[in-house]
């Protein structure tokens, strides 16, 4: 499995996922929010916010807490937030993308590109590195929710595109606007999934060294540490002892 499919696992063993919850808890909470918004209140309705609620409960988001970030949707004094992407380089020559969720456009800008240059990276333009990914929608599933065969079987009955499963769990792959039906047909037949989500899928990856590896994360968990970032997709490839002495 390619190494970016490992970051998750990486930063379990590190202990960041215990460190970081609140902070989870809060870019889940304003993805439920932005997402009530846009479109109408009731998940049933709207598809953006079914899958922001699903990821929410997944990560084990209180249930008042999902309820509040919709309810604030509707209120007259909720922030006004602004999705934006940023791109660039890290350590090595790895393409980054950037995800953001702010009030203050100007904030936002000047605190990545400087996180970017004092950990070893480069700040670009939209589009500089966007080319070497695919938007897809990914949906992950533990090892016991069936054998490979079971999966794929659910999967290509669902409409999904690909299937990866190793001993760590099965990660479903379809195309983006196809997330919505395709992971309700695979919760109908394996039931709940880990995670349900749009990312980026790198089409290209850059080998790394355990020096590089250590480089990049030092610039991703400083992007994730900032309150306006949601997410950060990378296309590192690292070999399995490199990863090990993570």
């Amino acid at each position: 499995m390619a190494g970016h499919s490992k970051w998750a696992n990486i930063q379990h063993r590190k202990g960041r996922q215990d460190a970081a919850r609140s902070k989870l808890f809060s870019k889940l909470a304003k993805e439920i929010t932005v997402a009530a918004k846009m479109g109408d209140p009731d998940p049933d309705k709207n598809p953006r916010l079914r899958l922001a609620v699903k990821e929410a409960k997944s990560q084990s988001v209180p249930k008042d807490v999902i309820e509040r970030a919709i309810k604030k949707s509707q209120g007259g004094d909720s922030e006004n937030y602004e999705e934006i992407r940023y791109e660039g380089y890290g350590p090595g020559g790895v393409a980054v993308i950037v995800e953001a969720m702010t009030d203050n456009r100007n904030r936002t800008a000047s605190t990545v590109r400087s996180t970017f240059g004092k950990n070893g990276g480069n700040l670009g333009e939209t589009g500089s590195v966007g080319f070497m990914f695919e938007r897809k929608g990914q949906v992950v599933y533990p090892a016991d929710a069936g054998d490979a065969d079971t999966v794929m079987m659910a999967a290509i009955e669902a409409g999904a595109e690909d299937v990866e499963s190793s001993e760590e769990g099965h990660i479903i792959w379809c195309a983006d606007t196809d997330l919505n039906d395709v992971s309700n047909a695979l919760e109908a037949e394996l039931g709940e999934s880990e995670t349900t989500k749009l990312v980026w899928q790198p089409t290209t990856t850059t080998e790394l060294d355990l020096d590089g590896m250590q480089k990049l994360m030092k610039l991703v968990e400083a992007l994730e540490d900032d309150d306006d970032i949601q997410n950060v997709t990378t296309n590192f490839e690292a070999s399995d002892e490199v990863l090990a002495q993570l």
